[in-house]
């Protein structure tokens, strides 16, 4: 059962900017002409209701857009990378594996065609025709191309459906779907016959909602046990529950305590969702037996309660337009209590401002913007040297130096590159 997986992601890295310069004999004294790098292409994870589940992911390779293009002469950018489209189903939550617990959503995709960027491809380097001026007006600098985000990602899906059947095993939770639907679940006698949701459309006049079978669950399933969180799971979303108790069992009242304590002790949340009880196997003649015992049982704890038989598609009619009209309140309460969001406007930070400090005798700059440069230029070229020392008073990087203590003859990193100032 495929319904939560961890992959790696990695967005395209950027195109590097190009070194070039107009060779054209009619074109004195051309200039630089070196074209940018097209930017890396993102990953992003997209809802498609053509998928229902994740085993497309099951082969755990990492999955990674294309790289941006390198720029060239006569000022041709680099073609942009191929963005990566990871299409999983409706009602997968994405999340950073790396983030702390309980934070770390990045996404909850219920609609179709909702999408996130989980890893931003990289910026395309600039070219030299950017550091050209009045001063420098044949600049033998360009810039690289940003490296791609990695991430970790975790895909967890959780079923989309108005209503969910719940109940332990083999209390006749796949009968009930096969009545009330056209769904066609595994049905046998014997427990945990259905491993993982099933959905179905039930009709109610001109009305309709989703219909979920949930596996069945057993005690201690709050801690992973029997099916677990597979089971738990899956009823995070549903608006509300069908709690199907088996009328044969010693005690059904007990049961549906059980349970219940069994969804509290998951998430609290859980046992707060409205609730129709219904007693099932109304046909066995040993149910029709203790009929009244059974009414008398759940009177006592105060709940109100149906009675079907699935087999026979007894009750089911009656069961489903109780469904709706809790549904239809649920939804009337809902919209009355939405208000408008007020709009808040959130600036951007603005560019981190370089930086330096010493580490032993090497005074090392934090500038990534002057990395990409610095990576990418001939520093033993007293030209090129000259160039960059102007680009680094602009960027800022020489009065961080100087504010650091550095001096003539001292060593300077940026990046893995080292030189003497």
């Amino acid at each position: 059962m495929f319904d939560q997986i961890d992959i790696e992601v990695k967005a395209g890295d950027g195109g590097n900017g190009a070194i070039s310069f107009r060779r054209e004999a009619h074109v004195p004294l051309g200039g630089p002409d070196g074209g940018d790098g097209g930017d890396g292409g993102d990953v992003i994870v997209m809802a498609d209701p053509s998928v229902n589940s994740l085993r497309f992911f099951r082969s755990k390779r990492p999955y990674r857009a294309r790289d941006g293009g390198n720029g060239k002469g006569k000022k041709q950018h680099g073609k942009k990378g191929q963005e990566l489209i990871l299409k999983v189903p409706l009602g997968t939550m994405v999340r950073d594996k790396t983030a702390a617990e309980g934070e770390g959503l990045l996404a909850d995709c219920e609609l179709p065609g909702q999408q996130v960027i989980v890893a931003k491809g990289g910026e395309g380097g600039l070219g030299n025709t950017h550091f050209a001026s009045s001063t420098s007006q044949a600049p033998r600098m360009a810039q690289r191309g940003e490296v791609g985000a990695e991430k970790s990602i975790t895909l967890e899906l959780r079923l989309i459906a108005d209503v969910g059947i719940i109940g332990y095993p083999n209390v006749g939770k796949s009968t009930l779907l096969a009545a009330a639907s056209a769904a066609q679940p595994k049905i046998a006698d014997y427990p945990f016959t259905t491993l993982e949701p099933i959905l179905g459309m039930v009709e109610v006049g001109r009305q309709r909602f989703t219909l979920a079978e949930i596996p069945g669950l057993v005690e201690d399933a709050h801690l992973g046990r029997g099916l677990g969180h597979d089971f738990l799971r899956h009823i995070m979303r549903t608006k509300i529950l069908i709690h199907l108790v088996d009328g044969a069992a010693a005690s059904p009242v007990e049961d549906m305590v059980r349970v219940n304590s069994e969804l509290s002790l998951f998430d609290a949340a859980l046992a707060r969702k409205p609730q129709l009880v219904v007693v099932n196997k109304m046909d066995l003649p040993q149910v029709q037996a203790r009929l009244a015992e059974i009414k008398d049982a759940f009177s006592q704890v105060d709940v109100q309660v149906l009675f079907v038989s699935a087999a026979r598609g007894e009750g089911i009619t009656e069961l489903m337009v109780e469904a709706m009209k809790m549904l239809s309140r649920l939804k009337a309460e809902a919209e009355a209590s939405v208000k408008v969001p007020r709009t808040v406007f959130r600036p951007q930070p603005r560019a981190v401002a370089a930086s330096a400090h010493k580490e032993g005798d090497t005074f090392v700059i934090v500038a990534p913007e002057a990395e990409r440069i610095i990576t990418r230029v001939d520093m033993t070229n007293p030209e090129v040297r000259w160039q960059l020392q102007r680009q680094l008073v602009r960027m800022g990087v020489t009065k961080a130096l100087q504010k650091a203590g550095v001096k003539p003859g001292d060593k300077v990193r940026c990046g893995n590159v080292e030189w003497e100032w």
